[in-house]
C-alpha cells in the first residue's frame, strides 16, 4: 500500500540538494521507491497525470522543476517560456507528488562548471539535428536530477519519445542505478498532443493544431498497411504544408528502439515529426507497429 498522497498536506518543497538527498535519504531507509518526475513547470493535465501514475510505480514521487538553460539554442523560447510556481506546486500537491524540488539555476551549474554528457545514437538527427547541443543538455540535466534525488525509477512523457530514448541509452551506457519508464501522450479530445507551448497558440492556430496529430495518424496506418514510407512523408509534409504549419522541420520513420532510420514497417517503429505553426514549434509521434 502506498503511503496518502500529498494532496492531503502541504508539499514540502526543496531547494538544495544536501535537503533532498537527506529526505530521500529517511524513505529509502524506511525501504520505500523513489519516482522522480522531472519538468520544467507550467504544468498541464498531462503532467499531473504523470504524478498520478508514478505513484503506482513507487512508494514516493518527486517531482522536479527546473528550466534547463542548457537545452536551449540561442534563439529559443527560453527567456520566455512559461514560469506558474504556485499554480504548478498546487498542482502537484493535488495530483499526488510527495515532494517537489526546485533547485536554482546556480545549484545545477555552480561556478567552474564545465563537464556535459554528449549522447549518441538516438540523439541524432530529428531534434537532435535542428536543435544542435539540446540532448546534451537534457542528458546532463536529467542525469544530475536523478543523481541528486537518488531515484530509483525516472518517468517521462512519450511526446518527446526521442528524448525518452536518448535517457534509456545514456542512463544503460552509464550504469546508473535508475528504471526509465515512460508513459503514453496524453492529448485534448481534438488530439492535440498536452503541451505547455500550447498556450502560445492563437485561436486560430489552436483550431489548426490538430492537424499535426491527424496527418500523423493517417501515415501511420497507411505505414501499417504496408505502403512505401518515402511518398508517404512526403505527401504528410505536403498536408502539414497546406494545413498551415511552416516549417515543417521533419516527418521521419525510425526504429522505435534505436530511433535508427527504416524504409518500411518491419518491426516497431516510430513516426516523428516537429513543426512550427506561427510562432509555435510542435512536436508529436505515433507508433506505428507491423502487421501481424
Amino acid at each position: 500500500m502506498n503511503p496518502e498522497p500529498a494532496a492531503l498536506h502541504p508539499l514540502p518543497v526543496f531547494e538544495t540538494v544536501a535537503a533532498l538527498r537527506d529526505q530521500a535519504g529517511a524513505w529509502h531507509g524506511q525501504g520505500e521507491r523513489i519516482v522522480l518526475v522531472p519538468t520544467m513547470g507550467a504544468l498541464h493535465e498531462g503532467h499531473c497525470a504523470l504524478v498520478a501514475h508514478a505513484r503506482t510505480l513507487g512508494e514516493r514521487v518527486v517531482a522536479s522543476i527546473f528550466v534547463n538553460p542548457t537545452q536551449f539554442g540561442p534563439t529559443e523560447d527560453f527567456s520566455r517560456y512559461p514560469r506558474t510556481i504556485e499554480a504548478d506546486l498546487a498542482a502537484l500537491a493535488q495530483a499526488g507528488a510527495d515532494a517537489a524540488y526546485l533547485p536554482s539555476p546556480e545549484t545545477m551549474y555552480p561556478p567552474g562548471f564545465s563537464s556535459r554528457i554528449e549522447p549518441g545514437g538516438p540523439s541524432e538527427g530529428l531534434c537532435g539535428e535542428v536543435r544542435p547541443g539540446h540532448f546534451s543538455g537534457v542528458a546532463t540535466v536529467v542525469t544530475k536530477l536523478i543523481n541528486q534525488s537518488r531515484a530509483d525509477i525516472a518517468l517521462f512523457g512519450e511526446k518527446d519519445f526521442q528524448q525518452l530514448q536518448v535517457i534509456r541509452r545514456v542512463t544503460r551506457d552509464l550504469d546508473l542505478p535508475v528504471a526509465i519508464a515512460g508513459m503514453p501522450t496524453i492529448r485534448e479530445p481534438d488530439g492535440l498532443a498536452l503541451s505547455s507551448r500550447n498556450r502560445y497558440l492563437s485561436e486560430a492556430e489552436r483550431s489548426i493544431a490538430p492537424r499535426l496529430h491527424a496527418v500523423l495518424a493517417e501515415t501511420a496506418q497507411q505505414l501499417a498497411d504496408g505502403r512505401a514510407a518515402a511518398p508517404l512523408l512526403a505527401d504528410g509534409i505536403a498536408a502539414l504544408n497546406a494545413a498551415g504549419f511552416g516549417p515543417v522541420q521533419y516527418l521521419e520513420l525510425r526504429d522505435s528502439e534505436t530511433l535508427a532510420p527504416v524504409a518500411g514497417v518491419e518491426r516497431p517503429a516510430r513516426l516523428l515529426t516537429a513543426a512550427y505553426l506561427g510562432t509555435t514549434r510542435l512536436i508529436d509521434n505515433v507508433a506505428v507497429l507491423p502487421r501481424a
